[in-house]
Order: structure tokens, then sequence, then C-alpha cells
């Protein structure tokens, strides 16, 4: 991913900055554009709809797998697919209540550019 690309995409990976629109109170992520939208910081907060279990990773995340990929529910009310973190696919279930967190996602090597993302956890 090029720099101006991650620079682009920092609101929604960072802070979870999606958009309501300001006639109908939709939320909307990742956010939408145009005269009624207005960004809006989502709070983090949701619920497992669904999940599975990823064990052939894409290439260059190879070493991370087997990891988890779920289908996440909001409070706000849109969907978001994030991966899970600090939880075994033993531990996750179906209407699990959790919370986003920012993790590192890749380092692209010689320029120095560390790539962060949201994940989602158990809530503590």
């Amino acid at each position: 991913m090029e720099l101006a690309r991650h620079w682009r995409q920092r609101n929604a990976r960072y802070r979870l900055e999606g958009s309501r629109n300001a006639s109908t109170g939709v939320v909307a992520f990742p956010a939408e554009h145009g005269v009624d939208w207005q960004p809006y910081c989502l709070s983090g907060h949701g619920s497992v709809l669904t999940y599975a279990v990823v064990h052939a990773a894409s290439a260059g995340y190879e070493n991370d797998s087997p990891y988890i990929v779920a289908i996440i529910v909001l409070a706000e009310g849109p969907r978001i697919t994030a991966q899970l973190t600090d939880v075994s696919s033993g531990e996750v279930t179906i209407g699990m209540q959790v919370e986003m967190v920012t993790r590192l996602m890749a380092d692209t090597g010689p320029d120095g550019l560390l790539l962060y993302a949201y994940k989602f956890r158990p809530v503590l």
C-alpha cells in the first residue's frame, strides 16, 4: 500500500470514522460522501454476527494463520468485517461483545512505514 492511500484511510483505520446522514440519522461505515453526510466516529463496540477461522492466509500473512475473521454488528448499526484478536477460536461465540483495538498490520521494510489498522477483541 502506498503512503498516500494509507494517509487517506487513516481516520477509518485509527478512529473507526464513518459518516452520519444529517437528514435521516443513518450511520455508514466506510464513510459515505455527499451533501447530507458528515464525519462520525463510531464507538468501536459491537457484537459478533458470524465468524470463520482462516487457515489458508493471503500472501504476506502466512505466518499469522490460523486467524479469526468476523462480521461485527457495530452498536450504531453498520456491519464490518474485521479480524478478531486476543481470543482463541474455541472462545468465540455468536453474540460475543467486542471492542475495537488498533494493531500493527505490516511493516513495509526499508522505507520505514508501519501500517496499523483496526481489529476487534472481546470486551475486557
